[in-house]
């Protein structure tokens, strides 16, 4: 039996800490092997009860450590590109939650880094391709079996956002989701985004415009639209409805019990993402971890990372002008073609 991966997790917030007690408790060839966050209370805390496991305060004490085999970067997406460069240089396995970086011009710095050390190392933590019913639709648009896919209807509902959550979060943090998702599905680049702002929710905090309508339009002309509502009150929904040729499929819709009781009828919406994609993420780091035993990549490319920023950069440009705005990319490198 080959030994495990040793993953060290940086950032021991809200996502690492997930990905901490995922690693330890549901991932089969892997461990944690230390924890790093500036918050050393935060990091020690984080691996209590995981033998061997070390707390750190400096990310750089992680990538030197000879007991480290790959990294995990959960950190606030502004403190990515650093991570990351340091990461390549020591040439290991890494999963980088989203955002790659925060902008486009970073993101290809790190493709360019990547395509120079001549192999595929980062993978982007785009979970929802790992979620079953995603996986199946991508599926029956591979298959042709409903004819050519025509359109797509995104559905992403938050019930509240956090203090500090922008107008561009809306599109940076939320539509980035659907624009991964709409490449994933389609297999093509997004070449334009539109936002229109209509009528504004009351319980919008102050400076931040909800719900918004993104309109969207890939290579061969596939047509997608997103409603992003983060404020909508009744919970996390998450769900698409992909028009082909001959025939509608819905995935995301409500599931689980259905009760008739006491003259009443209904289910449970999930409260947040955890519960909605905790399945999701278990499949995508497993693929990960099971990947980067092979040498290989189980999932979404740093190319994926850097055509989703650009996307972003589009979205919140339209957000702002209200016009219909270009995708722009640079050459993709051979790499990831």
């Amino acid at each position: 039996m080959s030994s495990p991966l040793r993953v060290a997790v940086i950032g021991a917030g809200r996502m690492g800490a997930d990905h901490i007690q995922r690693l330890h408790h549901r991932i089969s060839g892997a461990e944690v092997a230390a924890v790093v966050d500036i918050d050393e209370a935060r990091a020690s805390a984080a691996i209590a009860g995981i033998e061997g496991a070390v707390a750190l305060t400096d990310a750089q004490a992680a990538l030197d450590s000879a007991n480290v085999d790959a990294i995990l970067i959960a950190t606030p997406g502004f403190l990515h590109q650093d991570i990351l460069f340091k990461a390549l240089e020591r040439d290991i396995p890494i999963l980088c939650e989203k955002p790659l970086t925060p902008d486009a011009a970073s993101s290809w710095g790190i493709v360019q880094a990547e395509a120079k050390l001549g192999r595929k190392r980062i993978q982007v933590g785009f979970m929802r391709r790992y979620d079953a019913e995603y996986a199946q639709l991508e599926t029956l648009i591979r298959s042709g079996e409903l004819g050519e896919l025509l359109m797509l209807h995104h559905q992403h509902r938050n019930p509240d956002t956090p203090a500090g959550f922008t107008n561009e979060m809306l599109i940076n943090d939320s539509v980035v989701h659907e624009f991964d998702a709409i490449r994933f599905f389609t297999g093509e680049e997004i070449t334009s985004v539109q936002v229109r702002l209509g009528k504004a929710t009351k319980n919008a905090p102050e400076g931040q415009h909800d719900p918004q309508h993104v309109l969207i339009e890939t290579e061969s002309g596939v047509l997608a639209d997103v409603e992003i509502y983060v404020n909508a009150q009744f919970g996390y929904e998450v769900a698409t409805q992909a028009s082909f040729e001959t025939g509608i499929v819905s995935i995301g819709n409500d599931a689980g019990p259905y009760v008739r009781t006491a003259g009443q009828w209904g289910g449970r919406v999930t409260p947040g993402f955890e519960e909605r994609f905790g399945a999701a993420y278990d499949t995508e780091i497993q693929a990960w971890v099971d990947a980067a035993a092979r040498g290989e990549l189980g999932g979404p490319s740093a190319w994926d990372g850097y055509a989703t920023a650009a996307c972003c950069e589009a979205g919140v440009e339209a957000q702002r002008t209200g016009e219909r705005v270009a995708v722009k990319l640079n050459e993709k490198p051979a790499l990831y073609s």
